[in-house]
């Protein structure tokens, strides 16, 4: 699949959407799994080719990886073995599709560090409920209705936000950007991948306007005498900060 099918498959960013990639090079096997994952509110990418997926990985790491065992290019059980070494994807959940239903290819592809194996043919509602079982179990925040961390509350299934009991009036790309830091208290994004977040990897904007927008989103969320909950690091990007709303020494 080139790169414009597979941008036109994933669309643009639903920012705060758990980000499925789906490598798979039978192509009408992509494309279900893609509309079915995008009917349960999956943000998702297709590739059909293994070092397609390599380069995807090393530019955005998806919430979760759906890798079919033989692939051109570079093999699903290489890709997973790979992920693995990395210390940015070594807890990266991936589901490892093949058509290979021997016990000891199951033992070989989880002892690569799959965190499940679904043999084809397959039940795509029972595909589905296994993203979902690997999703919570790994990333609860990524499909929480509810976030909230010190007196901030981000309500998705409302799209409001609350601080300390009033409403804030917060846009939807500000909303999308503070879901995208709350998931994450903590971790630093670069601008890029804020971008490739909240706006999708297909937008083109400059990353400037990310600065723009977090500085909306600072006004909205604080009143001059309270706290700031987003940590900007000079040179690396911006983060929610893990100490909010905590005593401090």
């Amino acid at each position: 699949m080139n790169d414009t099918r597979t941008r036109q498959t994933r669309g643009i960013s639903s920012g705060g959407a758990p980000r499925v990639l789906v490598v798979e090079d039978e192509a009408a096997l992509g494309l279900l799994l893609t509309y079915n994952l995008e009917a349960q509110g999956f943000d998702v990418e297709c590739v059909e080719r293994g070092d397609d997926a390599e380069l995807r990985l090393s530019e955005a790491p998806p919430d979760l990886v759906i890798l079919d065992w033989m692939l051109p290019g570079v093999s699903g059980l290489e890709i997973c073995r790979r992920l693995r070494a990395r210390e940015s994807t070594r807890s990266l959940p991936v589901i490892m599709l093949t058509a290979r239903g021997e016990e000891g290819e199951r033992v070989r592809g989880l002892s690569v560090g799959a965190d499940d194996y679904v043999v084809k043919p397959f039940s795509v509602p029972e595909l589905l409920a296994r993203v979902r079982a690997l999703l919570r179990r790994v990333h609860p925040a990524r499909i929480a209705p509810l976030l909230s961390i010190g007196d901030l509350e981000l309500d998705r299934g409302t799209w409001r936000v609350r601080r300390g009991g009033r409403s804030l009036h917060i846009g939807p790309t500000e909303f999308r950007l503070l879901e995208c830091l709350m998931e994450r208290p903590g971790q630093i994004f670069s601008r890029a991948q804020l971008l490739d977040s909240v706006w999708g990897h297909a937008a083109e904007i400059d990353e400037r306007t990310v600065d723009v927008h977090v500085g909306r989103l600072r006004k909205a969320l604080s009143q001059p005498d309270e706290e700031d909950p987003i940590r900007t690091v000079r040179g690396a990007g911006y983060g929610f900060d893990e100490t909010f709303g905590k005593v401090r020494n």
